[in-house]
């Protein structure tokens, strides 16, 4: 079996956000530009193959109606940022994580969703939607409460440098989320995030790297996750703390952004390898053999969206 070993990078962003399409361009152009730094600095290291960007680093939700964003901001997918990922992908031959953008899909008129997209250099392997939007204020579709939706929820993509899965943000509160994205068979998880001030990166609340070390743990999965580092003059009500972070399969911190706002790039090594080795000879906490699945009724009961009669 090949050894697969290289270095991922978490970068952080801090760009004012555009207020229509067209400034989403400029947005673009400081991610391919941070895509040339994270690679080039650890050219003579071990070479990145994955760079992951923050939520919101193409566009954030900068109105609050979801028609408003779908007349001023939202966009389908592929599009003209997606192209220039696949683009930059290739020549690098790395696989990038965008940041999330606000998308519009003509099979579902009047929805706008939270969307990031993994691209290599063989174009856009998956979009994931965001199942958990962060109620009562993401104005965002969830795909799971769409009638009929019949895409994947938690896409994975099986690929030369491991298999892959993403969730947004919010959706990391939530256990089941990264199990589903793990059970369809993730060794890397990554996470795509928007994460504010006080529940952040630091003490005394630190949830960002709480959950982050603990998903990474009891999924024996290593953790990716990008934090958005925008200054409260960027991106207001909230600041934000960045701490980008890289986690091992033990919940180790392997790497970590100084925490505050500002633009990071943080680098750390991963072994597929070794990942896959310990999946596979683990007896002590093997918590994916472990799970006693009928032991949990809680799941076969319905909460959200409230049934009403």
């Amino acid at each position: 079996m090949d050894h697969i070993r290289y270095s991922v990078a978490a970068c952080q962003t801090d760009n004012p956000n555009p207020i229509d399409r067209r400034g989403m361009r400029a947005n673009t152009d400081r991610i391919l530009a941070m895509i040339d730094s994270a690679v080039g600095g650890a050219a003579p290291f071990l070479p990145v193959r994955l760079v992951v960007f923050p939520e919101f680093a193409h566009s954030a939700p900068v109105f609050v109606t979801a028609a408003e964003l779908i007349d001023k901001l939202a966009i389908s997918i592929p599009n003209e940022h997606t192209e220039r990922l696949h683009q930059k992908a290739k020549e690098h031959d790395i696989y990038i994580q965008s940041g999330s953008m606000l998308e519009v899909d003509a099979k579902w008129p009047g929805h706008v969703f939270n969307t990031t997209c993994l691209i290599g250099p063989e174009g856009v392997l998956y979009k994931y939607r965001k199942v958990n939007t962060w109620l009562p204020f993401e104005v965002h579709t969830s795909p799971h409460d769409l009638r009929d939706y019949d895409e994947p929820l938690f896409p994975v993509a099986d690929t030369p440098i491991g298999k892959l899965g993403c969730a947004i943000c919010y959706d990391w509160l939530f256990p089941e989320a990264m199990r589903q994205l793990t059970a369809n068979g993730a060794e890397v998880l990554i996470r795509v995030s928007a994460y504010m001030d006080p529940w952040g990166a630091t003490e005394p609340m630190a949830w960002w790297t709480v959950v982050n070390r603990c998903r990474a743990l009891e999924n024996i999965a290593y953790v990716v996750a990008a934090n958005q580092g925008a200054s409260l003059k960027h991106y207001p009500p909230y600041s934000w703390p960045g701490g980008s972070q890289v986690v091992d399969f033990d919940g180790r911190l392997l790497a970590e952004a100084s925490p505050g706002p500002g633009e990071r790039i943080v680098v750390a090594p991963i072994d597929i390898s070794a990942l896959r080795h310990e999946r596979a000879t683990r007896r002590g906490h093997m918590m994916l053999n472990h799970l006693r699945t009928e032991a949990y009724p809680v799941y076969k009961q319905h909460y959200y969206p409230p049934v009403r009669s």
